[in-house]
């Protein structure tokens, strides 16, 4: 669950979807062949320095930080922002701009923000202090009481998943019947959202993350995704019940409007099943695709904790990664970043930094708990990442005690990638057992 990959319905111009664009393919898209690695581009960067430039597709220099260290150093500087109203970042600007933007920086001249009234809801794109105080409400939700039950209730819910596809099978396709309502039927609960509703948001989301939805279908599942939204919240204000969203509406001492409320709703409801759902399918053919360290997990269901954080760390499903904007010339990793120039973490990169792992490539289940940015780094850091790990350590230890003999029912070269998609993973994963 990250906040910062996920698609907002009133997100401004620049976002994902707008950077993906204007970034050269082989740094995004993985060939069948290995696809739980970087894209060949961004590993053929190895070696050429923690920080370097990225010529974008409008003729805009950016920078890349495939660096750990470096990448942490960036997501935790005020000097590196994050908001995309008050700052124009690279894919905001057209190509006459792009000249005019660097004579600016070569000048010196500092980037001065854009004076608006930061009261709309887009939580994700702001700065503290605006976001520290509704990121500090949010936290306020997840109080210890809902953590302690997600494990048991959980695991009913995979149990459920896992006894209909025994009794349909042998064969399933695991993406629709076990990695993707597992963590939809949680966030669900958790906000307060009738589960029968699931399509809904389900289907407008996949568009949204879709690099081949056009701009019509992408605003109009926008427009959908943010009125189904509206009326939960209007739902909530009416008739408040004992879920997250419910509490974010009525318990907050300084009240957030409904634009807020809808934002936070939103964000919580895409990155809540959007990104665990890939995570299960990936980590699941990951494992499947290395027998040697499944053998591990099997003979000592102890290690899941450990195989979840190294499933994380090697995996990295937020594609190319996250980016920020520098507001005052900054140097990182012995680089010098100029004002108003657009940083991107390539957190695929930044996860396999040979100079803190050895083996990097590999997946190692007996690695131990290694650093990684899979939950980012800083104010930003995903604040659902408790619920992830819930979620995926019943996901995966449930699966596989289950079903001990779970293997691919078709060919490695024939499940079909997620390259289409900000979000990395698999469009479907089909297995069988018996």
């Amino acid at each position: 669950m990250s906040t910062d990959a996920t698609p907002d319905a009133t997100a401004p111009e620049s976002s994902p979807t707008a950077l993906r664009s204007l970034v050269p393919t082989d740094l995004l898209e993985r060939p069948s062949g290995c696809p739980f690695d970087p894209a060949p581009g961004l590993a053929a960067r190895r070696g050429g320095g923690a920080v370097q430039p990225l010529e974008l597709l409008n003729g805009a220099r950016a920078f890349l930080v495939t660096g750990f260290d470096e990448a942490r150093e960036v997501l935790a500087d005020a000097r590196f922002s994050n908001d995309r109203v008050r700052y124009r970042d690279a894919t905001q600007l057209q190509p006459h701009e792009v000249a005019e933007m660097a004579a600016a920086a070569e000048r010196g001249e500092p980037v001065r923000p854009a004076a608006v009234d930061r009261t709309d809801g887009m939580f994700i794109f702001m700065d503290p202090p605006e976001h520290t105080r509704i990121r500090r409400l949010l936290q306020g939700q997840f109080t210890v009481r809902r953590m302690r039950a997600l494990e048991s209730r959980m695991t009913e819910i995979a149990g459920e998943h896992i006894d209909a596809m025994l009794a349909a099978g042998p064969g399933a396709d695991l993406v629709p019947a076990y990695a993707l309502p597992l963590p939809s039927q949680m966030i669900c609960e958790l906000l307060g959202v009738d589960y029968d509703d699931r399509a809904t948001f389900q289907d407008n989301t996949t568009t949204m993350l879709s690099s081949r939805s056009s701009d019509a279908e992408r605003a109009r599942a926008g427009g959908e995704l943010y009125a189904f939204i509206a009326a939960l919240v209007a739902g909530k204000r009416a008739r408040p019940a004992d879920d997250l969203l419910s509490g974010l509406v009525h318990d907050a001492e300084q009240p957030l409007t409904d634009a807020q409320l809808i934002d936070v709703a939103l964000v919580l409801l895409g990155a809540g099943h959007e990104t665990t759902a890939n995570m299960l399918a990936l980590g699941t053919y990951a494992l499947l695709q290395n027998p040697e360290q499944l053998a591990a997990l099997r003979e000592n269901p102890a290690l899941i904790d450990d195989a979840v954080e190294e499933l994380l760390r090697y995996l990295s499903i937020i594609q190319l990664g996250v980016s920020r904007i520098a507001t005052e010339t900054v140097t990182v990793g012995g680089v010098q970043i100029p004002a108003g120039a657009t940083v991107v973490v390539g957190t695929p990169e930044t996860n396999r930094d040979d100079r803190r792992l050895s083996a990097p490539d590999a997946l190692d289940l007996h690695r131990g708990r290694s650093p990684h940015l899979a939950f980012g780094h800083g104010v930003h850091q995903c604040i659902g990442q408790q619920l992830a790990r819930v979620e995926m350590t019943v996901g995966f230890g449930l699966l596989f005690s289950r079903i001990p003999d779970l293997r691919l029912a078709v060919p490695a070269e024939q499940v079909p990638l997620r390259n289409d998609m900000l979000i990395f993973g698999v469009h479907s994963l089909p297995v069988t057992w018996g």
